[in-house]
């Protein structure tokens, strides 16, 4: 367990010199414990991993252990209480549900973990892990092997940092297809048959269209441009020296934009919003949709008839990678209780536990294996997502991720509704990102 600690606080200490824009780095080291190192499968081969009937050793916990849990309030304090209900069962170790959100926990940390007042295990999005390491604030995952064997890569990419994971997954987000069962008679496999349907639908006078996106909203924007083998960052969203937003597939992904706009939505990027889309969709006046799990609750409400289907494919034969946000538990690097808390982290995120989470939340689980559970495979809804969800890219970790949002959205806004030439006017965003990282470097 030392040695885990150990390294941690090394790495944690290199990457404050690293990533100094992060956060203040800080290093003061953890409280030591002398427990021994939890009995865990890091060294069992994939076949074993695989193998249900391998029983994982239980880890030594500390005796005296306590435990502080910080989790969003509404259905997810609900699932955390249960969880923490369930552990305390089986280990005898109390636990303490408090709510911070999951945005505000990794700033709160900042000051209440070295002072030792922070949360033993907490959650956090993904995008919040550079500051977090940097920081020193969080242990990586004593579990790497048997989560990198049991977890969708994108929520282990997104959940780690040059190369070590720290995340225990708990949900992932992404966006796919919603479409009006009423008017769309076959779910198109591919983006030109999504085009032709909308053609025969889309009448602007009336107000009816066959399909609608955020045109200027760079989150959904870059599913097509993976697909066509555009990127942010090189190395797997790592490297910020290697910038791919004006390669040839981002060219490609702008052109095709443009004749989404030309041929089946004739309307300024300004002029399209979620309250339009969802109010077009409720009427039964809007065939597609690109959406995400948080649009559902309405449309039921709203009693449409509509189904969820992953991204159709590109006229490359590949399919859009959307963007995916990943929900996950993170230990406190100054907890007193490290084996406990490890313990808590894996338990919360194991089958049964994060099975309860979507029936109580609805949440996507991140986990392989309930891919194929009958009550999420048989849901379409859940299934349509969790398809999409599966060639998905965790959004970009590290900080220098901040300038690219506003300076891409413009870009495609700019494309869009100027017709004005891909190349040129992604160079320019490409540049405005490369002076906002530079100026943050210094």
């Amino acid at each position: 367990m030392k040695m885990r600690r150990m390294l941690s606080i090394v790495i944690a200490i290199v990457m404050v010199i690293v990533i100094a824009a992060c956060g203040s780095g800080n290093n003061n080291e953890p409280s030591e414990t002398t427990n021994t190192p939890p009995a865990n499968n890091s060294n069992a081969t994939v076949d074993e991993q695989e193998n249900e009937a391998v029983v994982p050793t239980e880890p030594e916990l500390e005796k005296d252990a306590k435990l502080i849990v910080w989790d969003n309030g509404g259905s997810d304090e609900t699932w955390a209480k249960a969880v923490a209900e369930e552990f305390t069962k089986k280990y005898n170790i109390p636990v303490e549900v408090q709510v911070v959100s999951q945005g505000d926990a990794p700033t709160k940390l900042q000051t209440d973990g070295p002072a030792g007042l922070g949360a033993d295990v907490f959650l956090a999005p993904h995008d919040k892990i550079g500051g977090l390491v940097a920081s020193g604030l969080v242990l990586e995952n004593f579990f790497a092997d048997e989560y990198k064997v049991n977890f969708m890569e994108a929520s282990i990419t997104g959940t780690s940092m040059n190369g070590v994971l720290y995340g225990y997954p708990t949900a992932i987000d992404t966006y796919a297809l919603f479409y009006n069962k009423d008017l769309v008679k076959n779910v198109p496999a591919t983006m030109d048959d999504l085009i032709a349907q909308s053609k025969g639908f889309t009448d602007k006078a009336k107000e009816k269209y066959g399909f609608m996106m955020q045109v200027n909203d760079f989150f959904f924007l870059y599913g097509f441009l993976g697909g066509y083998d555009g990127y942010v960052f090189g190395d797997k969203n790592t490297n910020k020296d290697d910038i791919g937003l004006n390669n040839e597939g981002a060219v490609k992904a702008a052109q095709f934009m443009q004749k989404l706009h030309k041929e089946v939505l004739p309307l300024n990027s300004g002029d399209i919003n979620y309250a339009l889309k969802e109010t077009l969709f409720i009427n039964n006046n809007l065939m597609f949709d690109i959406n995400g799990p948080w649009a559902v609750a309405a449309l039921q409400e709203g009693k449409v008839n509509f189904g969820v289907a992953p991204l159709p494919k590109l006229d490359n034969g590949k399919a859009p990678t959307s963007f995916s946000g990943i929900r996950a538990y993170y230990v406190n690097s100054y907890t007193k209780y490290p084996e406990a808390a490890a313990a808590y982290a894996r338990f919360a995120t194991s089958e049964e536990m994060l099975m309860k989470k979507f029936e109580i939340s609805g949440q996507l689980p991140p986990r392989i294996s309930l891919m194929e559970n009958e009550t999420i495979k048989g849901n379409e809804i859940i299934k349509g997502f969790l398809d999409q969800a599966a060639v998905s890219v965790p959004m970009p970790n590290i900080p220098e991720m901040v300038p690219v949002w506003e300076a891409m959205g413009n870009a495609f806004a700019v494309i869009w509704d100027d017709n004005a030439d891909p190349k040129t006017v992604l160079d320019k965003a490409v540049n405005q990102i490369k002076e906002a990282i530079s100026l943050s470097n210094q």
